[in-house]
């Protein structure tokens, strides 16, 4: 699930490709998936441009889709680069040798045969972080594990296995059972009845609870997630290996039709995805699986459906709010705090600027996101949404504008609402923080050296 590095995002992210074979400083933007791109061992590799200043037109490069940094993954190869055959030979060993030992089935056979064990003999390697069958005990003889392992603890395995805790590869930070329990009660709620949960291992597995627990649960759920520990404890048809940023499915077209089958099973189910992303990832790469992923279930909907769009919760902090909306303009942002487990910051309760900064964008009305009035929340019946305590409705606006909790204020000048820590300045004719640094007008773009606009902004890169 999500979390992770806060502050890096966009091309800024990019210049930890930065190296000897790297592209070097200079203004970076990705251009997405290309045809034919080389792969490494998260699947295809996506496809940027470094530009540098004064230069219209920049050099491409090919780069990993999943990690933003180096050294968990040093895959690089400029576009027009000449690649031997040799190096081609190298590079598809190394991309086999990097993948997992055991395949997904094999994994369904080897649980069947561990939970015929007794209890006593049911051991879980921490280290390797895999189920041990007695025959392989040997091999693991100086390493940590657990013994005795339970029917609960494997219908839990996200409490079983170490979360992948460096947040620009995985940052797999896991529901709080507040949030997580929220979630699925809105789901229901709504009347869905099939959940494609993308990058939600915990929400996935407590809906897997549910269903084997109570006869009259209806709701099914399909786990998609790069982390292939779970195959260990999943069906081929309950989890596929996937990356969400390349829209790569590892077990190859046997996985995408498993994917494909659970969006067009319909039988009068609906259905939604639900995905909690690393929040150091791209937003362009993320969104551009996501309309993968939505095409594919308007593709397997039935006539009439066409001019729908997949119901979806994205959940990502507040502040890429405009970033998620230019690729999904029917989204708004709902107020309730998302919180973690395993993150120090990220916990519901919490005052100020400690408050999680996670929210649900969602392009469902926000008039039927219910969010719970003992928390705090409250129904605003002008902006006909839920809204937190602290977002008071601006009658200047007209609109509750607080994005983070706190009560925000209106600057006359800058015409909206602003934090409340905010203070107008003249020199740079809008709302900044007192201490900050105000902008120099002769600094020109990074990228083509003109004043007017920032690098981000810059004309001269092209977008996705």
């Amino acid at each position: 699930e999500g979390g992770g590095n806060m502050a890096a995002s966009g091309a800024a992210q990019l210049e930890d490709w930065c190296g000897p074979e790297g592209p070097g400083a200079g203004g970076l933007t990705l251009l997405g998936a290309a045809p034919g791109a080389p792969s490494c061992p998260h699947g295809p590799a996506l496809l940027f441009v470094k530009t540098n200043q004064g230069e219209e037109e920049g050099r491409r490069f090919y780069a990993c889709s999943a990690c933003r940094d180096r050294k968990d993954c040093n895959f690089f190869q400029w576009e027009d680069e000449k690649v031997s055959e040799t190096r081609l030979a190298a590079r598809e060993e190394y991309n086999r040798n990097h993948q997992p030992s055991f395949t997904h089935r094999h994994n369904v056979e080897r649980y069947k045969n561990f939970v015929l064990l007794p209890l006593s003999k049911r051991r879980f390697c921490q280290e390797c972080q895999q189920l041990l069958l007695p025959a392989e005990w040997e091999k693991h003889l100086d390493h940590r594990f657990l013994c005795g392992i339970s029917t609960a603890q494997l219908k839990n395995p996200s409490r079983l296995l170490y979360p992948l805790e460096n947040k620009k590869t995985n940052a797999q930070y896991l529901f709080a059972d507040r949030s997580c329990q929220f979630l699925l009660d809105l789901i229901t709620d709504l009347g869905f009845r099939r959940v494609l949960s993308v990058g939600t291992p915990r929400l996935h597995e407590m809906i897997q609870s549910k269903t084997s627990q109570e006869e009259n649960s209806r709701v099914r759920s399909l786990l998609l997630d790069i982390d292939f520990r779970y195959s260990q404890f999943y069906t081929e048809d309950e989890f596929c290996h996937y990356n969400m940023f390349n829209h790569y499915f590892f077990g190859g077209e046997a996985a995408r039709e498993t994917c494909r089958k659970f969006l067009c099973q319909d039988s009068g189910e609906k259905i939604i995805m639900v995905t909690d992303p690393p929040f150091g990832g791209l937003v362009e790469a993320l969104a551009s699986s996501f309309k993968k992923l939505m095409a594919m279930w308007k593709e397997t909907e039935k006539a009439g459906h066409n001019n729908q769009e997949m119901p979806m919760f994205w959940i990502f902090p507040y502040f890429f709010e405009s970033r998620i909306l230019e690729f999904f303009p029917s989204f708004s942002m709902m107020d309730y705090q998302v919180d973690y487990d395993n993150h120090a910051l990220y916990k519901h309760g919490k005052t100020g600027r400690r408050q999680s900064p996670v929210r649900i964008f969602t392009n469902l009305p926000p008039s039927m996101i219910v969010l719970p009035v003992e928390e705090g929340y409250r129904f605003c019946s002008v902006c006909q949404r839920y809204v937190s305590s602290g977002n008071q409705h601006c009658e200047i606006c007209d609109s509750c504008t607080s994005k983070d909790g706190r009560r925000w204020k209106h600057c006359v000048l800058c015409k909206k609402c602003v934090k409340p820590s905010w203070f107008h300045c003249n020199s740079c004719n809008c709302c900044a923080l007192p201490n900050h640094t105000c902008e120099k007008t002769d600094a020109g773009c990074f990228v083509c050296g003109k004043a007017g606009h920032k690098r981000s902004a810059c004309p001269s890169l092209s977008r996705t």
